[in-house]
Parts: C-alpha cells; sequence; structure tokens
C-alpha cells in the first residue's frame, strides 16, 4: 500500500486554490442523504476535481446540530494533517454554487477499491484510522470510506458526522480492539491534545467549527487515548454502521 506523503508546501498550494478558485458544477453524485456535487476547481493556471457538500443540502439529523456536517469535514482533515497522518484529502469551508459548504479534493477509485477489498497489508495498517476514528468519535465509518486511490494511497472520506459529545463511535474497524498504540502514535496523538489545548492555529481553527463542548470532549478522547495506550473495545450501544458499505 502506498503512504500519502504529499509534502506540506504542496497540499498548501491545493489548499490555496480549493479555497480561492473558480468552482465550476460538474455533476451530482447519486449516492447519500446529503447533495454532494463533483466541481472542478481552477485557479493560478490549476485545476482540480473535488467534492462539493453544501451546507444547505445536509439533511437534518436528530442528534447533530443542523448546518455543521460541511463544519465536520474540515475538522476533520485539520486534526489528521496536524497528526501527520495525511488520511484526509485536502479540505476548505467556503462559498461555492449553492452557499457554504464544504470542498475536498476528489480522490479518485476503483469501486471495489475500499476496506472489504483490501489485502490483509492493507488492513494491518489501518490500525491508525482506528485510532483516527475514535479520536474524532466517528459515528459512520463504512468500508466504503476507507478507499484505495488509483495511484495505490489510503484515504478516509465522509466526516459529516464526527465530534459528537457523546460517545457515537460506530465502525467497521473493530479488527484490532484493545490492542496497544505504537509509541509513534501515541507521540503524535499527545501532540494532537497539545495543540488542541494551547493558544495554537489548530485550537483556533476549531472553534470556528465546532462547539466548546465538543472540542472539550475532542480533547478528552485524545487525552483517554494516551492514557490507556490502547484502542478501545466495543461498548454497550450500537458500535456498527450501517449499511457497512
Amino acid at each position: 500500500m502506498g503512504t500519502n506523503n504529499t509534502g506540506v508546501s504542496a497540499v498548501h498550494d491545493v489548499l490555496a486554490i480549493l479555497q480561492s478558485g473558480e468552482i465550476t458544477l460538474q455533476g451530482l453524485f447519486q449516492v447519500g442523504s446529503n447533495y454532494a456535487f463533483l466541481v472542478e476547481v481552477n485557479a493560478q493556471g490549476e485545476c482540480y476535481d473535488a467534492v462539493y457538500k453544501p451546507t444547505q443540502g445536509e439533511q437534518p439529523l436528530w442528534d447533530f446540530p443542523s448546518g455543521t456536517l460541511a463544519n465536520r469535514e474540515v475538522a476533520a482533515f485539520l486534526i489528521s494533517e496536524v497528526l501527520g497522518w495525511r488520511l484526509v484529502p485536502s479540505t476548505v469551508l467556503r462559498n461555492g454554487p449553492y452557499g457554504l459548504g464544504s470542498v475536498q479534493l476528489f480522490v479518485d477509485f476503483a469501486p471495489d477499491g475500499h476496506y472489504f477489498n483490501f489485502t490483509e497489508i492493507e488492513k494491518e495498517i489501518c490500525r491508525s484510522v482506528a485510532a483516527f476514528d475514535y479520536v474524532i468519535n466517528n459515528a459512520d465509518r463504512k468500508g466504503g470510506h476507507i478507499v484505495r486511490s488509483n495511484d495505490g494511497n489510503i484515504w478516509l472520506i465522509d466526516h459529516g458526522v464526527c465530534f459528537h459529545c457523546e460517545e457515537k463511535l460506530r465502525t467497521v474497524l473493530w479488527d484490532f480492539a484493545g490492542e496497544r498504540l505504537t509509541n509513534h502514535m501515541l507521540s503524535d496523538i499527545a501532540d494532537l491534545a497539545t495543540a488542541i489545548n494551547s493558544p495554537s492555529k489548530l485550537a483556533n481553527e476549531l472553534r470556528k467549527l465546532l462547539s466548546m463542548s465538543e472540542i472539550e470532549a475532542l480533547l478528552g478522547r485524545a487525552a483517554n487515548l494516551v492514557a490507556s495506550g490502547c484502542l478501545p473495545e466495543p461498548g454497550l450501544h450500537y458500535n456498527y454502521p450501517w449499511p457497512m458499505l
């Protein structure tokens, strides 16, 4: 499996174009409960395919505040970047043809390029995904949200229902339950907790995207994972997404 080794400067360049480029609608994705559009973003002679999810296209949820799913998509990207794990494609919050929404770099992958078709080696490397999902409290980690791009890299998509204050972890990744994380991963998570709990760029950005109670819960999960050193076991509530793909 490839690793997402895009340099920091390259990521910043992509983010700048996604943030300020001209958006042209290409089509509407037919799968999913919320509106999501394939778009082209053009700026500075560069053109990127992206996924645009406008806030006004979000379906109301009983347990997440209305109009916040796009914010959570961006927050997941920021957490992935600060961890240094590069799991989530570049994502920004901006205005588009249908108003404010998230714009995420499009990942091109084959229909069968998802977690349930990964090799054992690829699945083993997904231990970091399990840790990431616990930290962001992912309520919907389907197998189809872990994809192998056509260039061999593993990416995570669809993070609109994350960061809830209450425990909501629903995932297909229970293969690693109870296993100890590497010291390197624990160090990354400890550094993340420090960044969240201090005057930092991350802390400032998260305050624009999440509520203070959600940020405090995020900090608590990161601290708990560092203290235990192990991935959690399934709880008593429903811990698997549906559908699983």
